[in-house]
């Protein structure tokens, strides 16, 4: 049994634990029990001492509940968003009550952090979203569930509210092994690989030097990187000099198709950080390319397919964002060299 009240200071909740949840872990029965909170949010709420049973709170998130317990949660209102809304414009692809998709622009922080603690998509979203937003982790704010690199275009879902967090975190720990989540990447490469598609599956882990970069590396976790070609571009002696790849994600590791493409020898145009031996390659380009390449000033990497399963309705989206305006350039003076 599961009942609640509410107050001008947040809201109660009380769990009465069944026959079959006797002797199970207490943040696992609140999470089955409590789908409308995080996994996360129920922890912070545990060691916060905010779960009482017989009126003492229960810090412990293994502690084993017995079968007639009755849980009492209080959950605090949220507080005020921490950093402040800013009137970014966004290119919303898709908003109801849950979620919120939009199709990242280059140039635009997800979060802020040092260096960049303003100006960022989710002081966008605060702004965007106001009184909608539910308190996730106990701050009204919006409930990022996976990132772009600041100069990777396209799709993005951002989470409103606490249920849907929850389902996304889920649907992106899975990607898409059991569920509906994809998630694909066109890639501008160069070279061609010698084959048409395969799949890099070599954990990831920082750099242990350059500690702003991933690596490859036997202590890394698990990243699986499947690609594909789809078209291939000759240079100016008729060789393939560079080529389009479509890639998806069984994991998501930070930089991880940057990382994964130049481990196998196919580092993105553009990309500075993962490809710089490759900057000579250029000059195999034809000239309107060239300078296409030079304008770009960023990877050659734009998220065009995002899937999943909605968090309330379990309907399935599919959502196709097309190349940006740069990439489009640089895509079509490379075909026209042919």
């Amino acid at each position: 049994m599961q009942q609640g009240s509410s107050s001008n200071s947040g809201q109660r909740l009380q769990v009465t634990v069944a026959g079959d949840e006797g002797s199970a872990r207490l943040d696992r029965v609140l999470a089955v029990r409590l789908a409308q909170l995080s996994r996360s949010r129920l922890k912070a709420l545990i060691l916060a001492g905010s779960v009482t049973l017989k009126s003492a709170p229960v810090r412990d998130p293994a502690y084993h509940v017995s079968t007639g317990d009755t849980i009492t949660i209080d959950v605090p209102e949220a507080v005020a968003a921490e950093p402040a809304g800013e009137a970014i414009a966004l290119d919303i692809v898709y908003e109801d009550d849950d979620i919120i998709v939009i199709d990242k622009p280059r140039g635009l922080v997800v979060h802020p952090a040092a260096g960049h603690e303003t100006g960022t998509l989710v002081n966008a979203l605060i702004a965007h979203c106001g009184a909608s937003l539910s308190g996730i982790g106990g701050v009204k704010r919006p409930g990022i569930v996976h990132r772009l690199d600041k100069d990777t275009t396209g799709l993005m879902v951002v989470a409103k509210n606490d249920r849907a967090h929850k389902s996304l975190t889920e649907q992106f720990a899975d990607h898409g092994r059991t569920g509906a989540m994809r998630r694909g990447y066109m890639a501008l490469v160069w070279g061609l690989p010698n084959r048409q598609r395969g799949t890099v599956d070599v954990p990831i882990d920082r750099h242990p030097y350059a500690r702003e970069k991933m690596a490859v590396r036997d202590s890394g976790r698990e990243a699986i990187t499947h690609w594909e070609i789809q078209e291939s571009f000759g240079g100016r002696d008729g060789k393939p000099v560079a080529a389009l790849l479509a890639c998806q994600l069984e994991t998501g590791r930070t930089h991880q198709i940057r990382v994964h493409l130049a481990h196998i020898g196919h580092p993105l145009l553009g990309d500075g950080v993962y490809g710089p031996h490759f900057k000579t390659k250029a000059s195999h380009l034809g000239p309107e390319s060239q300078l296409a390449l030079a304008a770009l000033g960023r990877q050659a990497l734009h998220a065009y397919l995002l899937a999943l399963e909605h968090p309330q309705t379990g309907a399935i989206f599919e959502w196709i964002s097309d190349f940006p305006e740069d990439l489009t350039l640089l895509r079509d003076c490379l075909r026209a060299a042919l």
